[in-house]
């Protein structure tokens, strides 16, 4: 993928490389040079954007990592739509982003895996994010009276940590069982009407 004649090269540019060169070689033998021959540039090129391999891996961590937490954000702060739907549609949303991800490419599954067990102040930022959100669609459920929950915050970890086995990597080969969407149902009635006021 070296870039055209007079593109510059962007942190984003890399990002992308080296998600491929990840797919390519897995997340133990995928070098910074690799990246650099994927560019058509020298290793020095993509350390004045990532000094370390270590960070370069950290961006593309929080980079694939974001996708989801955008999608999820319009859903979270959608204008209209009760609570308990925007929660239905929240964790329905996550759910499926993960089985998509899982199914669709599993050897870069595989590799970001290994990248969350690295980067854990990534993920760390990353569950903030993603419980921030639900945080604040329980708050709108408890301000609208369609949601009873004396701690919001607690109620909102709760939630996350009820449905992992629906969005936790460590559960992904769960997630092809043909009863997987009838279990995901019966968890998410289950939370959802455990909340209603």
């Amino acid at each position: 993928m070296p870039p055209a004649a007079g593109e510059p090269l962007t942190p984003e540019r890399i990002l992308e490389t080296t998600e491929e060169v990840l797919r390519r070689f897995g997340p133990t033998k995928a070098t910074v040079v690799d990246v650099a021959r994927a560019l058509g540039v020298s290793h020095g090129s993509v350390y004045r954007h990532f000094p370390s391999k270590a960070a370069l891996r950290e961006a593309v961590t929080d980079r694939w990592l974001a996708k989801s937490v955008v999608m999820l954000e319009e859903i979270a702060s959608a204008p209209t739509g009760t609570a308990p739907s925007k929660l239905e549609a929240w964790l329905e949303a996550l759910f499926e982003a993960k089985r998509r991800k899982a199914g669709a490419d599993p050897e870069l599954f595989a590799t970001y895996t290994v990248l969350l067990a690295e980067n854990s102040g990534v993920v760390d930022r990353h569950l903030t994010e993603l419980i921030d959100q639900l945080t604040r669609i329980i708050a709108e459920g408890v301000a609208a009276g369609s949601i009873s929950a004396s701690d919001v915050p607690l109620a909102a970890r709760a939630v996350f940590d009820a449905t992992g086995r629906f969005h936790d990597p460590q559960y992904a080969a769960d997630w092809s069982s043909p009863t997987i969407h009838t279990e995901f149902g019966a968890v998410t009635t289950l939370v959802i009407r455990g909340l209603r006021a």
